[in-house]
């Protein structure tokens, strides 16, 4: 049975031409592999730890916030309609859009800051790598095989959605360069090679752009919910001026909360449309083939110049206004505390770890034992993170 689309894209990845998954399984006949990979990624427990780790803020700051479930949720929705719009698959699009965060730990980017100085001696921590460690080895779910049993492509495109990682000699790119890729990359690319030399699929690329698109506009959201910042102070990003411009004209006595979510959904459009003709235009003066796009000197999928610097200009206007603000790391602050506080615990009384990560713990390999507890507590909640603090520590922190 064929699962390809009368309107697929030359470029585009092939279900019927899947590279396979490395533990050979019988095909499904009403669903393609593509979209199999999606469906275990749903139903997996680190997808639905999701729901109560921290995008910007902790869960209990407010329930309208977003968590990494609902950003997830959301990315997956515009990798869909560029996947759509762009003749591309839409399975391994969504797929890869509900997995980019699958192996952020608690607290955002403050408890990954924290697990990375606990195992600086040890390869550090990069969600990246932690989340192909999840979904290839650290899920339990299936009597054959550990981890999920994605297809290659799957797994190529969690890898690489942001570009390469290495040079053609094996040498780390961009945030590699200087330490090197990760070794639970390297590891598993051995087994079954990921050839991190090149681009990942057009698919990849959706995803990668989409997660840009989500955390532009939701995070713009967020901040007004906040009250960290005014859609009026947002007017000194060019793009949302133009916007909150068009906006007034069209709805001189528009409400201030009507406002803000026209202002978000015309922002995503922009976006969504931006990069649909910049690839468009890519694509008429490269023809690529699927191969030609994995080989190719840069993205295929992209936005274009002008919709670059918007992009810049408004995770410029964020950093200060809402990722640094006082309020917000204050908060990261003590989150990093309670995560090095739960790996130093755990680290020199092993024992109150759970049975089933204390099992098997070489006490002669610190580099063993320090990455088998980052990846328990890579795998906890926000509160759950909390709960195991209150239990060894007092004064645990409110974090809000």
């Amino acid at each position: 049975m064929s699962f390809t689309s009368n309107h697929r894209a030359a470029f585009a990845a092939n279900p019927d031409q899947s590279r396979g998954r490395i533990h050979d399984e019988p095909p499904n006949g009403r669903r393609s592999p593509f979209r199999r990979d999606c469906d275990r990624i749903i139903h997996s427990t680190a997808f639905r730890r999701l729901a109560y780790k921290t995008q910007v803020f902790v869960f209990h700051e407010g329930d309208h916030y977003r968590s990494r479930l609902t950003h997830s949720l959301e990315v997956a929705q515009i990798a869909r309609s560029l996947a759509r719009a762009l003749g591309l698959d839409e399975d391994l699009a969504e797929a890869l859009a509900l997995a980019h965060d699958l192996g952020h730990p608690p607290f955002g980017h403050a408890g990954e800051r924290a697990l990375d100085e606990a195992l600086k001696g040890f390869g550090g921590f990069d969600h990246n790598a932690q989340a192909l460690r999840i979904v290839t080895d650290l899920e339990r779910r299936y009597a054959g095989f550990d981890g999920l049993n994605l297809t290659w492509e799957t797994l190529e495109g969690l890898v690489k959605h942001n570009g390469p990682l290495t040079d053609r000699a094996g040498h780390g790119i961009g945030r590699y360069a200087e330490h090197g890729v990760p070794a639970a990359i390297l590891a598993y690319s051995k087994i079954q090679d990921l050839e991190l030399w090149s681009f990942a699929s057009a698919e990849a690329q959706v995803a990668a752009l989409s997660d840009d698109i989500a955390y532009d506009a939701h995070d713009i959201d967020d901040g007004l919910r906040a009250d960290l910042f005014t859609l009026d102070d947002t007017a000194a990003v060019p793009i949302i001026d133009d916007i909150l411009r068009d906006i007034d004209a069209a709805f001189p006595n528009i409400e201030p909360n009507r406002r803000v979510h026209e202002t978000v959904r015309a922002l995503i459009t922009r976006m969504i449309e931006d990069v649909i003709a910049e690839t468009a235009r890519r694509v008429a003066a490269h023809r690529p083939s699927l191969a030609e796009l994995r080989k190719a000197a840069g993205p295929l999928i992209a936005f274009s110049p002008a919709m670059q610097k918007a992009d810049a200009a408004i995770k410029g206007f964020l950093h200060p206004w809402m990722y640094d603000h006082e309020r917000v790391m204050r908060v990261m602050r003590d989150a990093e505390r309670v995560v090095r506080d739960l790996f130093a615990h755990y680290a020199a009384t092993p024992a109150d770890l759970p049975a089933e990560w204390g099992e098997g713990i070489d006490a002669a390999d610190a580099g063993s034992r320090a990455r088998r507890i980052a990846d328990y507590i890579a795998g906890m909640t926000d509160r759950y993170a909390q709960i195991e603090h209150a239990k060894y520590f007092a004064g645990t922190p409110e974090l809000r």
